[in-house]
């Protein structure tokens, strides 16, 4: 058990006394733990499985104001997505990069209706949109960030144009248009970043990953693996942003009967990461942000050297782990074929795929895509209340952090002493804002070369300093694999400094390795020989903990053993 781990147990027992419990460490539950910190109260986040693991793992990977969000009229949602962008931009450059996304259009006067259908209550399908539809779309856009503007303005092309630009684009389209959102590297670490800021800014809060809150009775107790014994926890408040499970965690956490009317809708996203390198030059360097047979919008862009496409959009009645069935590989993929006709694109191109639910506010449309992606805090009366959060995306979490704290510190009477809109983010502390700069700095100041170098400007911003100064006091020559710039010894950080406690852990969310398609059977045993050392695992732990990996690939990411070893045999033939 890691040093923090036992000092925050001996913390709890000495006084299981907090203001607030936190239930859930997704990207919601993070931001509002983060914010009621930092305004003083002690605070308690309880989460089951590792942070960010769930839904909060399964985005779009996406920091967007949300351009399809004004055809349902949610002028307020895209104003506040809008500014929440720009807040990331600014306060996480080293995960948060803009994001040229083009639209191709088939039409000139298309889906002008649509907005006007909506306020007339139509929840159906949508009609194609057309160039005169997009155009009032994204000078909307435009009109919203004008002032502090951080990214350029919409340009429209004709055929000609557009063809030039992207010549393997469906020829059917008659017009594209360009507008600036952003993209974010791994928002799994990023959210990781607010608890260590966390722990560090406010040491009187506690957050623990692979533990549990539960009632009995009168009596809430915390249960955290590896103990034997749950401790008793007392709360005046608790905080249920447990996401698509809300309405269970209310039943299981409240003292009233349960609620008839569920407080979410929960609908399903699915995504491919594709190694295709026709595909990704095509793209050249933008997004394409079309609209598919079904009038669904979907998105394709480069990703860390892939392709990331998707979504599907799936209506669930009942929340629990969910992969990306061969159903929906086969609508992605074909929605891939009719952007770019001409590039093969086909299912052994894909390295790894994800899914997860939604937990939107409750909805009766009948078309996904009319649900609000809004956010909203439901009250639950008890002793002590639950104040549940629903709704809300990744570009939101920290607006949505800021709103529910306000309603704990007007529940509990505490002023509001700080704000998180001006504080950076992680490796955001200190970034020069470039991070080829970042990387010439590392490159000086640690005699390392300039591969090395970007991938630690990149993945860790200016936290990379901490870590290379733990790698020079260990042998950081040993690198994970011929095919990757990572080392050994940056891997020992990562599990002394990051809350590792299982080889999932690192596999799918403190490294790229997974979702990029680099890991192999090596990579994966020299990674498990690393954390067996640092986490003092025995034989039997290490082969439970790899056959963990290996499964949880194979059931949820459609990446088989078969693969992980045909990748050992590939890049043997390449060296």
């Amino acid at each position: 058990m890691s040093s923090f781990r036992e000092d925050a147990l001996r913390q709890i027992r000495h006084d299981a006394d907090f203001d607030v419990v936190v239930v859930g460490g997704g990207i919601n539950g993070i931001g509002a733990y983060r914010d009621l910190a930092l305004q003083g109260l002690r605070v308690l986040l309880v989460e089951r499985n590792d942070f960010a693991s769930g839904c909060s793992a399964a985005p779009s990977r996406m920091i967007h104001g949300g351009l399809r969000y004004l055809e349902n009229g949610e002028f307020a949602l895209v104003r506040e997505s809008l500014m929440e962008r720009d807040t990331l931009l600014r306060l996480a450059p080293h995960m948060v990069h803009p994001l040229p996304t083009t639209i191709p259009i088939h039409s000139t006067f298309g889906g002008l209706f649509n907005a006007a259908t909506t306020f007339f209550g139509s929840s159906g399908k949508p009609s194609s949109r057309g160039a005169l539809a997009i155009k009032i779309g994204l000078s909307l856009y435009d009109f919203v960030t004008r002032k502090n503007r951080l990214l350029p303005r919409h340009e429209f092309r004709n055929t000609l144009a557009t063809r030039s630009r992207w010549p393997e684009l469906d020829p059917r389209a008659r017009y594209s248009a360009t507008y600036y959102d952003a993209w974010i590297r791994q928002p799994e670490r990023l959210a990781l970043e607010l608890v260590l800021d966390t722990r560090r800014d406010a040491p009187q809060a506690i957050a623990l990953n692979y533990a549990q809150f539960s009632r009995s009775g009168d009596t809430y107790h915390l249960s955290v693996e590896e103990m034997d014994e749950p401790l008793p926890i007392r709360t005046r408040m608790i905080v249920n942003a447990t996401g698509a499970w809300i309405d269970e965690t209310i039943e299981a956490l409240g003292d009233t009967a349960k609620n008839n009317d569920p407080s979410v809708t929960g609908t399903k996203g699915s995504h491919i990461i594709l190694a295709n390198p026709s595909l990704y030059e095509a793209l050249n360097g933008h997004m394409i942000f079309f609209e598919n047979v079904d009038n669904r919008v979907c998105i394709l862009f480069p990703y860390l050297g892939r392709v990331l496409a998707g979504s599907t959009d799936i209506k669930v009645n009942t929340p629990g782990r969910t992969r990306c069935e061969p159903e929906e590989r086969d609508y992605i993929l074909d929605a891939v074929r009719t952007v770019f006709p001409n590039i093969d694109v086909a299912a052994s191109d894909i390295v790894f795929s994800y899914s997860g639910i939604r937990p939107l506010p409750r909805s009766d449309a009948e078309f996904t895509g009319r649900i609000s992606r809004s956010h909203l805090v439901h009250r639950v009366e008890g002793n002590p209340p639950q104040l549940c959060m629903v709704g809300g995306k990744w570009t939101t979490f920290r607006a949505f952090g800021e709103q529910v704290a306000d309603e704990v510190l007007a529940e509990l009477g505490r002023p509001r002493i700080t704000s998180t809109e001006n504080r950076p983010i992680g490796g955001g502390m200190n970034h020069p804002g470039d991070a080829d700069q970042l990387s010439a700095e590392l490159s000086r100041e640690f005699a390392i070369g300039k591969a090395r170098a970007d991938h630690l400007a990149t993945t860790y911003g200016s936290r990379a300093f901490e870590l290379m100064t733990f790698c020079e006091s260990r042998s950081d020559d040993v690198s994970l694999s011929s095919a990757t710039v990572m080392t050994l010894a940056e891997i020992a950080w990562l599990i002394r400094q990051e809350d590792v406690r299982h080889l999932c852990d690192l596999v799918l969310r403190r490294t790229c390795l997974a979702i990029t398609g680099e890991l192999d059977l090596d990579i994966l045993d020299r990674l498990l020989a690393v954390t067996s050392r640092e986490l003092g695992w025995t034989g039997d732990r290490a082969f439970s903990e790899r056959r963990q990996v290996t499964d949880e690939l194979q059931a949820y990411h459609g990446v088989s053993t078969e693969m992980l070893q045909n990748r050992c045999k590939e890049k043997d033939k390449a060296s």
